[in-house]
C-alpha cells in the first residue's frame, strides 16, 4: 500500500527536472569519454577480427548468412532496419516516462540499472573498441540501415556518436531492461507480451542490420542485468538503511479515577 500511494504522487517539475538532469549529465559524460576512442581505429578493426576468429571457433559466426537470408526475403531488412531505429531510444523514452507516470516507485531501479550498465560498457568501449560488422564489408556485411534510411544516421549523427562501441550491445541489453519493467510492472496482457517480444526483436535486429555481432546482444544482455542486479542491491540497502516511521503513542483516557490506553 504505501509502494501504492507513493506511486501515486502527483508528478512535479522538480522531479522531472531532477531526472532530465540525470540523463544530460550521463549523456555529457558519454560524450567526453568518446573522445578517448577517436584515433583508434586500428585497434577496433583488430578487436572486430579478433571476434570474427572467435565466433568462427565457436561454430557461431552466423551474421553473414543471416543477414544474405535477410536481404533475399525483399521485407524482412526493412523491418529489421525500422526496429533498430525506431525500438531503441524511443521505446526507452516512453518507459521510463510511463514509470515516472504511473509507477514513480520503480522508476529509479531502471533509471540506475541503465547508468550502471552505461559506465560498464563505456569502460569497455574505452578499453575494446570494436568495429562494427558494418564496417567489414569484406566479409559480406552490408550497411542497411544507412543504405535504405537517412532516419537514424540524422537522429544520431556519427560525429556525436561512437562508430566502434559494438561490444557491449547496449542497444539490446537496455531494451531488455525496458522488457523487464514492462513484463514486471504493466497489468495487461498486451503490454507484458510486448516486454517479452520487444528485446527479442531488437536483437535480431541488430544482427539482420550488421550493426552488431551475434556475442554483442548476449554480453550486452548480460551487462545490463548486472546494472539490474546492483540497483536492486542498492534500493535494498537503503530500504533497510532508511528509519522505521515510529509508531505514534497511545492515546490515553480516563475511566473513572484512572488512565487506560484507548
Amino acid at each position: 500500500m504505501k509502494a501504492l500511494r507513493h506511486s501515486q504522487r502527483p508528478v512535479t517539475a522538480l522531479g522531472v527536472a531532477r531526472e532530465t538532469a540525470i540523463v544530460a549529465v550521463a549523456a555529457l559524460f558519454y560524450f567526453l569519454v568518446r573522445g578517448l576512442i577517436d584515433g583508434r581505429e586500428a585497434d577496433a578493426f583488430a578487436n572486430a577480427r579478433w571476434l570474427v576468429d572467435l565466433e568462427r571457433r565457436l561454430g557461431l559466426f552466423w551474421e553473414p548468412a543471416l543477414q544474405e537470408w535477410s536481404l533475399s526475403t525483399g521485407w524482412l531488412d526493412a523491418v529489421a532496419n525500422w526496429v533498430y531505429i525506431w525500438g531503441h531510444w524511443p521505446v526507452i523514452a516512453a518507459t521510463l516516462v510511463w514509470l515516472l507516470l504511473r509507477h514513480r516507485g520503480e522508476l529509479s531501479r531502471y533509471r540506475n540499472a541503465m547508468l550502471i550498465s552505461g559506465a560498464i560498457g563505456v569502460v569497455c568501449f574505452v578499453l575494446f573498441p570494436m568495429a562494427p560488422p558494418r564496417f567489414l564489408d569484406t566479409l559480406g556485411f552490408v550497411d542497411t540501415v544507412t543504405l535504405e534510411s537517412n532516419a537514424y544516421r540524422v537522429l544520431q549523427p556519427p560525429s556525436l556518436t561512437n562508430q566502434f562501441a559494438a561490444m557491449p550491445s547496449l542497444h539490446v541489453g537496455w531494451n531488455l531492461l525496458m522488457g523487464i519493467a514492462l513484463y514486471r510492472h504493466a497489468t495487461t496482457r498486451g503490454a507484458k507480451l510486448f516486454g517479452i517480444l520487444m528485446p527479442v526483436a531488437m536483437y535480431t535486429a541488430t544482427i539482420l542490420t550488421a550493426n552488431h555481432y551475434l556475442l554483442d546482444g548476449l554480453i550486452g544482455s548480460a551487462v545490463a542485468l548486472t546494472g539490474l542486479a546492483a540497483a536492486e542491491g542498492i534500493r535494498n540497502r537503503r530500504m533497510v538503511l532508511r528509519p522505521a516511521p515510529v509508531a505514534p503513542l497511545p492515546r490515553r483516557v480516563r475511566t473513572g479515577r484512572t488512565w487506560e490506553a484507548a
